[in-house]
């Protein structure tokens, strides 16, 4: 007898035609999800794009300018009056220049003028050809504790010089701290010596909390991967017209108040990125970043993979803590007597060589500053219907006595210094 094969099902059970279709429904709902949630990820990313632009403060330039008579070069900030009007930062640039006049220190960047005309101010400053630290630290893995200590030291004494003067900088970060010819630095952008931008306040942060996901990547990170992160981000995170809230204090956010200590937190945070690569509370949005300042006592942790001394980590400790027990609130002596400054001449550190010494080629080398975007910040603005230009001409009242010229004696006409002249 012959063997035949089995004979073929002619139709499948109803359980079996059940569980297809409920398969073929639970893919189509995973798939059609999955669509769902990247077209919400896309529109939240817009919305919160859109949102940091009309909350943006990109109002200001800085072009390096050469005066015809003297042949002196100088660094001319532009601000643009609508932008200042439109945005209530009157007091802000008016506190900016009256530091830079009042602070006759070498710890400060100097003005020598300042001018306006009908759609913009201007500053015109010194012109330090040392580049920024931001740019240096792009440029370099990590200092060394030796280099830390010479870049803190200066800037304890460069902050010390602007609260003398009853100033408090509240902006304290890598990219306001310029360095000279000879490598020392120098304090700039006071623009929040009084008030806040938008961008510092906490309901910036905390009203776009909700729409943006948790950096878990980040985290996950090792601390090398985080350094080359954070490098890869710092230029936009310059650039951007938001900032970001890395160096701020937790107290700036709150509504309860702040003093002079507040710089003293963001020294301590630039310490920490000195040695270690990025900043404490780094994170891939500035949202995520807030949360981590405010919530420090947990995410301030240093990566055992990165060691660093337990002078230097003490005194960051002391630095990024709460206001009442900061280093410094007795005054600036206790700052200067940290271990970590053992060795260190504070009287004549300005005087004696740079720990990291800078190569200038000419009087408007520019190439120890990060590259710029161009701004259309001279190119003149169109008059909208809710802002006409005849709005801004009646409140340029508010810029009476903004120009000033700096007496310098000499200074002013003097001979072109010899450093200033190689490569020419």
């Amino acid at each position: 007898m012959a063997m035949t094969g089995p004979t073929p099902c002619s139709s499948m059970s109803n359980h079996t035609k059940e569980r297809v279709t409920m398969t073929k429904v639970t893919l189509e709902n995973f798939y059609s999800n999955l669509i769902a949630q990247h077209e919400e990820r896309e529109m939240r990313q817009k919305k919160l794009e859109k949102v940091m632009e009309e909350e943006g403060l990109k109002d200001e330039e800085v072009r390096l300018v050469q005066k015809k008579d003297t042949g002196h070069v100088y660094a001319m900030k532009i601000l643009r009056k609508a932008d200042m009007l439109e945005k209530e930062q009157v007091g802000h640039i008016r506190a900016e220049r009256d530091i830079l006049v009042e602070a006759d220190s070498l710890w400060v960047v100097k003005m020598f003028y300042s001018f306006q005309d009908k759609l913009n101010l201007y500053l015109i400053m010194e012109f330090l050809p040392g580049g920024d630290m931001m740019t240096l630290l792009m440029k370099k893995d990590t200092l060394s504790e030796e280099e830390t200590q010479f870049y803190i030291a200066e800037t304890v004494l460069a902050i010390d010089s602007i609260h003398q003067l009853g100033f408090i900088h509240r902006d304290i970060k890598p990219d306001n701290l310029l360095l000279d010819s000879k490598g020392h630095v120098k304090l700039s952008d006071f623009g929040l010596c009084t008030g806040l931008k938008k961008a510092h306040r906490t309901e910036f942060y905390r009203n776009l909390n909700h729409s943006l996901p948790s950096d878990f990547t980040f985290q996950n990170m090792n601390s090398k991967r985080k350094a080359e992160t954070w490098k890869r981000n710092r230029r936009q995170l310059a650039f951007s017209t938001v900032g970001t809230p890395d160096y701020i204090a937790p107290e700036v956010f709150m509504q309860t108040g702040y003093n002079k200590l507040c710089d003293w937190w963001s020294l301590g945070v630039i310490m920490y990125e000195m040695l270690i690569g990025y900043p404490p509370f780094c994170s891939e949005t500035p949202q995520e970043t807030y949360k981590k300042v405010m919530n420090w006592k947990e995410t301030l942790t240093f990566p055992p993979e990165v060691p660093i001394s337990e002078k230097a980590k003490d005194l960051i400790l002391r630095f990024c803590c709460e206001w009442e027990h900061r280093i410094g609130a007795p005054g600036v002596e206790e700052i200067k007597g940290n271990p970590f400054f053992e060795g260190v001449d504070w009287e004549h550190i300005r005087e004696r060589p740079a720990a990291i010494s800078i190569e200038i080629k000419s009087i408007d080398d520019t190439s120890n500053f990060d590259e710029f975007p161009e701004s259309d910040i001279l190119k003149p603005t169109v008059a909208t219907s809710n802002h006409p230009e005849t709005d801004y001409k009646n409140k340029d009242w508010v810029f009476i006595n903004y120009t000033y010229k700096r007496f310098e004696g000499l200074t002013a006409r003097g001979a072109i210094p010899s450093y200033m002249k190689a490569g020419k």
